[in-house]
């Protein structure tokens, strides 16, 4: 076999990449092309430097045809069947003539940085179907199993067209903070028979469900009401949700039509009340906040490690504290008093 590998195609070496043109890819995602959207959100997901003025130029264009979808984040342990409900749920509201866009966040190994981004195979009917667009993007060790650039891309999502955005979280375990973020409705999915009928989900996680569905009822029919009544005694120490509406905890199977049925029309109709109380352009505003300060304290980092002075000092210490030379808090207080 031939060390040089561009020996096997002469002209591979003279191929070279085209960057978009960011003032096409806006024109193509305001007129619902699919492949503009796509290429889009990997041109805002793009680290280069070379790409941030057209990454924004991108995000203040689409901004004014953004904004109106309903978002949904779904999250639960894995093996409780998301992806099964999300196609299942997906399928449902396009046939009542909704679009529907699903952002599937895969966890990214810690190792290797790599992600299998199955999402599309999982999902195998609803990808084909044409008023559906999913994009399964690795978390790349983003907290709350939420991708960094999420966000971003469901607004592409909704200058391109789709009125609804399903946002699929790696699972229970980190903190779900930023997807309850971006979310109008957090459905919190969990499985009866595991044991530990609470099945380790933290308070925080509680707090923030707009629903709890309890998924594959139709295996552990004899454990499915257990942990509903668990599920629902625990919800009365918390205090009522911020949007006023008590929080359901449905059960059924994500392979069940009647099951899917049931479940959209509770979160459409959550949708029109959040809407007729004030609380969805409310939330929206406390959103757009948390945005704001999310990107600033991101910028903040990353200009500082860009400052050569700061990542040499950050280095020397970071092999002092690695031989025990200096604790993690001082190294820390040194670092600031030299920012200073």
């Amino acid at each position: 076999m031939p060390s040089d590998a561009s020996g096997i195609n002469p002209r591979f070496s003279k191929k070279t990449f085209l960057r978009p043109d960011p003032e096409s890819l806006i024109q193509g995602i305001l007129n619902g092309d699919i492949t503009a959207l796509s290429r889009g959100i990997t041109y805002i997901e793009s680290s280069k430097e070379e790409d941030q003025p057209g990454k924004h130029k991108i995000i203040q264009a689409i901004l004014p045809h953004a904004g109106k979808s309903l978002r949904i984040g779904i999250t639960g342990i894995p093996g409780a069947g998301k992806s099964t409900l999300i196609e299942a749920l997906g399928l449902e509201l396009i046939s009542q003539g909704h679009k529907v866009a699903v952002l599937a966040v895969d966890p990214s190994s810690q190792l290797s940085k790599g992600s299998i981004l199955g999402d599309k195979t999982r999902m195998e009917q609803l990808s084909r179907h044409p008023n559906a667009y999913i994009r399964p993007t690795p978390s790349a060790g983003s907290m709350g199993g939420v991708a960094r650039h999420t966000r971003e891309a469901m607004l592409l999502c909704e200058a391109c067209g789709f009125d609804i955005i399903l946002v699929e979280t790696v699972g229970v375990g980190q903190s779900e903070t930023a997807v309850h973020s971006m979310t109008d409705l957090f459905l919190l999915l969990a499985i009866p028979g595991t044991g530990d009928e609470l099945q380790g989900i933290k308070r925080g996680i509680m707090e923030m469900a707009d629903l709890i569905f309890i998924n594959k009822a139709d295996i552990f029919p004899e454990k499915v009401r257990l942990t509903q009544q668990q599920l629902e005694n625990a919800l009365h120490f918390f205090p009522p949700h911020a949007s006023g509406q008590p929080v359901q905890v449905l059960t059924g199977s994500a392979l069940q039509q009647p099951t899917i049925a049931e479940l959209c029309r509770y979160i459409l109709n959550h949708a029109k009340l959040i809407r007729d109380s004030g609380y969805f352009e409310s939330q929206r505003k406390e959103q757009a906040m948390w945005w704001f300060k999310e990107t600033l304290d991101q910028e903040i980092l990353k200009r500082f490690y860009q400052q050569n002075k700061y990542t040499k000092i950050v280095y020397e210490l970071r092999q002092e504290v690695m031989l025990g030379k200096i604790d993690p808090f001082q190294a820390v207080d040194l670092i600031m008093k030299e920012w200073k």
